[in-house]
């Protein structure tokens, strides 16, 4: 395995996803940099209807914005695993209730496919796996939406997710705190949409997770 990442790193190798350079021998995920200057949250939390807490480790800002773009429309599948080392050390640093399951806002059939990978999947996984915590799907996505960084007003953004997921056929989440994942929250319109299907199902309470989050 050592002998496949090290032939892998020399045919591609590694960038830093905040700034796009080349990392230096020792450099773990991002660079030196971009690791002093992240726009950490601190564990500031946000508001989102039908969520007890929204946390996230950084703002989006900086050279986020780009990392995230990069992670999901550059084919940078393998940024996932530091955008989810740092929200399993948020969730550790700021959240200490039980947690019964990790789920993820999903994709809509139509864009997984173009895409090829579930960014809020890939992310969900990591941060189950670091957590040892379960993980499965809950939510399908039955509306094509708009992008929701394409629409400015928080109005256009609740519209535009209305109605758009719906729990699985059969989903019982009874009693269950369910952990949401998600990469990026700006008004928290698809975090609350995806909340109200997880009630719907049952669960106790919605803990959102996302990579980043607009100030």
């Amino acid at each position: 395995m050592k002998l496949l990442e090290v032939l892998l790193d020399l045919l591609y190798p590694p960038k830093c996803p905040f700034c796009d350079r080349l990392l230096a021998q020792g450099e773990n995920g991002v660079c030196a940099l971009c690791e002093q200057s992240l726009p950490r949250t601190k564990g500031e939390a946000k508001l989102v209807d039908g969520c007890d807490t929204c946390l996230s480790p950084v703002w989006y800002c900086g050279g986020v914005p780009n990392a995230i773009h990069r992670y999901k429309f550059n084919g940078g599948r393998t940024h996932a695993q530091l955008f989810g080392s740092l929200m399993a050390q948020c969730l550790s640093n700021h959240w200490h209730q039980r947690i019964d399951l990790v789920t993820w806002v999903p994709l809509a059939p139509k864009r997984l496919r173009e895409r090829g990978y579930d960014q809020a999947e890939l992310l969900a996984r990591v941060v189950a796996k670091l957590a040892s915590l379960p993980v499965a799907p809950t939510l399908v996505k039955v509306k094509n939406t708009k992008t929701q960084s394409q629409l400015e007003k928080t109005e256009e953004r609740a519209a535009n997710v209305l109605g758009a997921y719906q729990p699985l056929t059969g989903l019982d989440l009874a009693h269950q705190r369910v952990l949401l994942i998600d990469d990026v929250a700006t008004t928290g319109a698809t975090l609350s949409q995806c909340a109200a299907c997880l009630q719907k199902a049952g669960a106790q309470s919605i803990i959102a997770l996302t990579f980043a989050r607009a100030r």
